[in-house]
């Protein structure tokens, strides 16, 4: 491992994509102290505190702290992924979307331009929503979030939040296009591992106290390595589907007659069921924040992380977005369709109808595995700090990104070293790609 690691820096390219992504990655996490204009500090704070199970904290999740903080960068880079999503959602039934989506490179092009567009009109409408919710909030004990409110101040943090989002989306962009890795994704590992050493702190504390037992915490150490270790064959792990393709005759050369396959993905759908269940089960006890009925207080109490309520239905959720959005993103009858235009078929299965019927079956059947995977990955971290009390937030959304994108970003990093003919992490062979 040392060996390989060192093989990096004998690539003068890699060596300098790596400093370049640093550098923004840094950049990133110094914009993450900038306040917004007009807050109190330290009533935000303690606001956030009371109110870590919402939405709120959700999000928070995503911008490394920097929602509670109010800085430049609060909104993170979450609009520009709610922009990516809607448009995805929207090729499905818009037509000119769909036709975009299918004319390659200058069709991504323009997808990328309308996303673009889309994350500036999503961040102006939270960043104002942010503001006029900004002015109501008080700290629980009483003080005022914003002790100057009006126009002025919601103009204000509506061009610097708006603003600090499309500067993360241009350092996302310049991070994929220059540096190691996908820019974007980097960005929410960033905001997430950067809780790890106040993680480490509060842990070494409880220890010191006698309040965690040293084997509990190693029962715990034991647990995240079989679950990080789990994540990782699930993130790889593939249904690989034979093909066949047919020889062709084209003047005097022939085409065609290899063997190939279908990789379909155990978790086709990635982390996106997570995001949709997560902001609708904590969207309830948000609005309860706010509005302080009987009825709201009682459903929001039911809804708790600590609840079966919300357990069960967080799971059901998941399972649901997790066949709903792999429906979306992967269409058996488009693969049937561009097989049989090349003179491909299953071994065993009729091209066409046949064989998007048995696609779809397959598919079908590693989903649900899928699912109930990310369902329990999820459920996690409330066992772990409910049942063995946990001082830090270990599994769930976070830790599937972490593990995607470090994923993501070693197999980058291989690619560069073999290029290169240099030895990689891995003595026999490289991590096999993830595909979607």
């Amino acid at each position: 491992m040392i060996e390989s690691l060192a093989n990096i820096f004998k690539v003068p390219e890699l060596k300098r994509r790596l400093a370049f992504t640093a550098a923004l990655l840094i950049v990133y996490r110094i914009g993450a102290y900038i306040p917004t204009p007009g807050i109190d500090a330290h009533a935000l704070a303690s606001f956030f505190a009371h109110v870590s199970g919402t939405l709120l904290g959700f999000f928070d999740l995503f911008s490394g702290g920097a929602l509670r903080r109010l800085s430049v960068f609060a909104l993170g880079i979450m609009p520009y992924i709610s922009a990516s999503i809607i448009l995805q959602l929207l090729a499905v039934v818009v037509p000119y979307l769909e036709r975009l989506s299918k004319e390659g490179e200058q069709g991504r092009k323009k997808i990328t331009q309308y996303t673009r567009y889309g994350t500036v009109l999503l961040s102006a409408i939270q960043g104002l929503g942010i503001a006029f919710g900004l002015e109501s909030m008080r700290s629980p004990a009483g003080e005022l979030v914003v002790p100057s409110p009006g126009w002025s101040f919601r103009l204000m943090t509506t061009i610097t939040l708006t603003a600090g989002t499309i500067f993360l989306m241009w350092l996302g962009e310049q991070i994929s296009e220059r540096g190691i890795g996908n820019g974007i994704s980097l960005l929410i590992f960033a905001g997430i591992v950067v809780r790890l050493p106040e993680a480490i702190v509060s842990s070494w504390k409880l220890l010191s106290t006698g309040e965690l037992r040293p084997y509990i915490f190693l029962s715990i150490l034991v647990l995240m390595v079989v679950v990080v270790a789990l994540v990782i064959v699930m993130t790889l792990g593939q249904r690989r589907i034979s093909v066949q393709y047919a020889k062709r005759v084209v003047g005097r050369r022939v085409y065609g007659g290899a063997s190939t396959h279908i990789p379909l993905r155990v978790n086709t759908a990635g982390v996106i069921p997570v995001i949709f269940a997560s902001s609708i089960i904590v969207f309830p006890a948000t609005i309860a924040q706010f509005i302080k009925h009987p009825w709201m207080q009682f459903m929001a109490q039911m809804l708790s992380p600590t609840t079966i309520v919300y357990n069960a239905l967080y799971g059901t959720f998941i399972i649901f977005f997790t066949y709903f959005y792999t429906a979306i993103i992967f269409n058996p009858v488009d693969v049937a369709d561009n097989m049989r235009k090349y003179g491909g078929f299953i071994p065993g299965i009729r091209p066409g109808a046949k064989t998007a019927e048995f696609i779809d079956k397959v598919l079908t059947r590693i989903t649900l595995v899928g699912a109930i995977y990310l369902a329990l990955i999820s459920i996690l971290p409330e066992f772990l700090i409910v049942s063995m009390n946990v001082p830090f937030y270990f599994g769930g959304t976070s830790l599937l990104i972490v593990v995607g994108v470090a994923l993501d970003t070693v197999q980058q990093v291989e690619a560069h070293l073999l290029m290169r003919h240099y030895e990689g992490f891995l003595k026999k062979g490289k991590v096999r790609g993830r595909i979607g």
